[in-house]
Parts: C-alpha cells; sequence; structure tokens
C-alpha cells in the first residue's frame, strides 16, 4: 500500500513593525550597518517590505531620486579636468591681456610716431600686364 504523503499546513503569522523599528532599521540601512538582503532576513520580511519603509521612512533614499555613483577613478579625473579647464581659461586670458597691451601700443606708434603698422607689407599681385609694386 502506498502512504499518502499529507502536507502540514501552517498559518502564516503577520508580523506588524513598530514604526520606531522600521525607522532604526532604515537608519542601519541607511549608515551602511545593514544590506536589505540582510535585514529582510533578520527581521524575515520580504525585500519589498524593507523598501517599502525606505521609500517611506529614509531623508535622503526615495523613489524618483536619481544616485549618481563613481568610481574614485572617475572622480579624479573629473578633478583633472576641471583643473586643466581652469588653467587653459587662464592662459587664454593672458593672451588677450597681451593681444591687448600689443594693439594699443601699434594705436601709440601710430597717433605718437605716425607710425602705420597695421599697414599690409605684402606685396601686392602681378595681373600680368603691369610690373608688380612693392
Amino acid at each position: 500500500m502506498k502512504a499518502k504523503l499529507v502536507k502540514k499546513r501552517t498559518i502564516r503569522q503577520v508580523k506588524r513593525f513598530s514604526n520606531k523599528v522600521k525607522q532604526d532599521t532604515v537608519k542601519d540601512i541607511e549608515k551602511g550597518k545593514y544590506s536589505v538582503l540582510e535585514a529582510s532576513r533578520e527581521l524575515q520580511v520580504s525585500q519589498q517590505t524593507i523598501y517599502n519603509w525606505i521609500y517611506k521612512f529614509s531623508s535622503y533614499l526615495s523613489k524618483n531620486k536619481i544616485l549618481i555613483v563613481e568610481d574614485k577613478s572617475e572622480v579624479s579625473k573629473t578633478k583633472e579636468l576641471e583643473k586643466l579647464l581652469q588653467e587653459s581659461q587662464a592662459a587664454l586670458g593672458r593672451k588677450q591681456m597681451e593681444l591687448d597691451l600689443l594693439n594699443k601700443m601699434i594705436e601709440i606708434a601710430d597717433k605718437d610716431l605716425k607710425i602705420d603698422l597695421k599697414k599690409s607689407f605684402s606685396k601686392k599681385v602681378w595681373n600680368g600686364s603691369d610690373k608688380a609694386k612693392e
């Protein structure tokens, strides 16, 4: 004869946690003491329940917020690029000041010494009928 396997039916216990327990759990997760998985195993609840508590009680972990995670190498690369940008801007500023100074010197030479430094010193193009003029 075959024996019938009888499944024992157990009634699942309903667990209700106070807001204090929920808030403490969320704070521990925020501080890094526990992961969501560890907290769910310790309290014997699903991970989704823990996430629901996080969305409800967390000060900075909530839905619809984007958390940007970067490696230290990305942060250092970003800082390096920002430093390079500042140096480039400073060099550009120095060159602009140098250009302004040279233009002012040309204006002063033109005005005081009656020397036209802005004129073209290149030879005129020969059109074939006349000689090139200097």
